[in-house]
């Protein structure tokens, strides 16, 4: 009646072992670390810049306690801050030589302490769970986008095309200018007024028309509409907040939170950051594309004369100088994407695609230009660099492909290039705040004096009320706060001080289980049932309930889930997560251990569960 089949004492053995060791990288605590990272798209990390920073490392005699190479970054950690900030300075002077020109970003940040065979976890390696701005420090911006900016660049993207437009259907003007908040359009008679407006209204629907004051006969005003400026402010919005998650990237934040605030406001928390001034000179950083055509007369004589010169990294490291002609037929704002793919002969190739504008413009600039060389530029800080010069093959608008002795990981790093771009409007900073590591170690130790204390009260007030069920109770307890902080390791959560909050609460739910149990079988008891009756149906019957009452909470913590944010959504995380932990531990890791105690006993006298043993 009361024994469970070996293969659940299995499953719930493995289950705390798996706990044990997902949950052991926690107690490591962090350790000061410089992290370097690429500050120009067009170069990459790998072993070449992990041994650069071992030697300037050895050659000033700083011994680090581990280096680390992953995708993005190289990462070094010290056994105290004073090593941490003089190995930053060796280690930025022998990357950077150029303090003005840098190519690699050196910044302050905090590793885990744990032992790297946990890390080498094969499917799932054992780190710790991300801890929040709140609990690890780190620096919280605020950041107001410029949206007048955006609708005026809109403006000036569409008095390029008006004026194409009215080139290619013959369409004679007298002048286009931008105005303040729209685009006037002069002309000498009606009948080309008329013809013009008809043509604007189809060819531009988010632009509505409206005749000039004394002159309206021979001036037209294009102004945006209001639903097509709100798409624009929100999809400006939407791309900032994608260039800046592309830009954090660099400093290896984990778990960084960008989100929108309001209509025109972007939250950046980034948890473990202490050089808020790399930080904030990485948010603010501009970039754009510039597409242009190849000067092969000047590369093949060398010359610099009227033309722009730009460097190009091949694939062997070396530099080569590209001439370009200083006219840009093609700006970031008219790439709508790009990615990594296959040509018809399955070799790969980068797709790019164009906007509307975009594309009639390298319709045209490739027509006239079949089997000349054409560039793709990328300008960070003010300088130049070819990332890509391939030939014009064949005639293309807005969706082409980018061919060449390219391998499957170089269409991919290219693709991120061209899709990084530039901020689809200014952003200023107009709040900023910075979490200290020793406020944010306060903020834990309070934390989890809070939780640990209310389960040792939990667990004295459960074993004195139930005797030997209140430990079987407690020790599922434990079970269940081992369980929920294995499950965070490994989804690698993120930890905020709602988050502990949360487990506080999941610890007294759990409980509320236990106690229904408890009771249950007390009421068993008190009607006449044998021992071993009361303890089979004071679970049985009890589950149900249990069952039902976490469900409607597992509702209300899916809906915090889906529907809230930031600190809302680390409490629904963990809130989440714990009701599972907690209809396992309660029911079937407690009732292990009472099977496992009475289930083998053919005559059980007495049960211990209260004041009194009942019979």
């Amino acid at each position: 009646m009361n024994r469970y089949p070996r293969w659940i004492y299995v499953t719930i053995a493995v289950a705390l072992a798996l706990g044990l060791l997902y949950t052991l990288p926690n107690f490591f605590g962090e350790a000061p670390a410089v992290q370097v990272s690429t500050a120009r798209t067009t170069l990459k990390i790998d072993s070449t810049v992990l041994g650069r920073v071992e030697d300037a490392l050895k050659k000033a005699g700083i011994q680090p306690t581990g280096v680390f190479l992953d995708i993005n970054s190289v990462k070094v950690r010290f056994a105290d801050t004073d090593t941490q900030l003089k190995a930053k300075d060796v280690i930025n002077q022998a990357l950077n030589p150029d303090p003005q020109d840098p190519s690699y970003t050196v910044a302050l940040n905090l590793l885990s302490n744990s032992p790297a065979w946990l890390a080498a976890i094969p499917i799932i390696p054992a780190r710790p769970m991300y801890l929040g701005l709140d609990l690890r420090g780190g620096v919280h911006f605020l950041l107001q986008v410029d949206m007048r900016a955006a609708l005026s660049k809109q403006l000036d993207s569409y008095v390029g095309d008006i004026r194409s437009q009215l080139r290619d259907k013959n369409v004679r003007h007298a002048g286009i200018a931008r105005e303040s908040n729209g685009i006037a359009i002069q002309f000498r008679d009606s009948e080309t007024r008329d013809r013009a407006r008809t043509l604007v209204a189809e060819q531009f629907p988010d632009l509505q028309l409206a005749d000039a004051g004394a002159d309206s006969e021979l001036r037209l005003i294009a102004s945006i509409r209001p639903e097509a400026q709100k798409r624009i402010q929100e999809t400006a919005l939407k791309q900032n907040i994608q260039t800046l998650h592309n830009r954090i990237n660099e400093l290896g934040v984990a778990e960084p939170v960008i989100q929108q605030q309001g209509l025109d406001r972007v939250v950046v928390e980034l948890p473990g950051v202490q050089d808020t001034a790399k930080a904030k000179e990485i948010l603010g950083r501009t970039a754009t594309l510039e597409v242009r055509l190849v000067d092969e007369d000047a590369m093949r004589s060398n010359s610099t004369i009227n033309v722009d010169v730009f460097p190009e990294r091949r694939r062997d490291g070396s530099v080569s100088n590209v001439p370009t002609r200083k006219q840009v037929l093609l700006t970031g704002d008219r790439f709508t994407g790009a990615g990594a793919t296959f040509d018809q002969h399955q070799q790969p190739a980068v797709s790019i695609n164009l906007d509307a504008a975009g594309g009639r413009v390298m319709l045209g600039v490739t027509r006239e230009n079949l089997g000349h060389l054409m560039a793709i530029i990328l300008f960070e800080r003010g300088k130049g660099e070819a990332i890509s010069v391939a030939k014009i093959q064949g005639e293309f608008s807005n969706r082409f492909q980018i061919t060449g002795l390219f391998t499957p990981e170089e269409t991919n790093t290219l693709a991120l290039l061209i899709r990084a771009g530039s901020l689809a409007a200014p952003m200023e900073i107009i709040e900023e705040r910075t979490v200290g590591p020793s406020l944010g170690a306060e903020n834990i130790k309070k934390g989890f004096d809070s939780t640990i204390y209310g389960f040792a009260a939990l667990s004295l007030f459960i074993i004195a009320y139930y005797a030997v069920f209140g430990v079987f109770s407690a020790l599922a307890l434990c079970s269940n706060l081992l369980l929920l902080v294995a499950l965070l390791s490994m989804l690698q959560a993120t930890l905020t001080l709602p988050g502990i909050a949360a487990i506080a609460l999941t610890l007294g739910m759990a409980i509320d289980a236990n106690v229904l149990i408890n009771e249950r079988v007390r009421e068993e008891l008190r009607g006449g049932a044998t021992p071993q009756a009361a303890i089979h149906a004071g679970y049985e019957r009890a589950f149900g309930t249990i069952l039902d009452s976490n469900v409607t909470t597992l509702i209300a913590g899916l809906s915090l889930l889906i529907f809230g944010s930031g600190p809302v959504r680390g409490f629904a995380v963990v809130h989440c997560l714990g009701i599972l932990t907690s209809i396992f531990s309660s029911v079937v890791v407690s009732r292990s251990m009472v099977n496992l105690t009475y289930g083998s006993r053919r005559r059980l006298e007495r049960v211990p569960i209260g004041n009194t043993s009942w019979k």
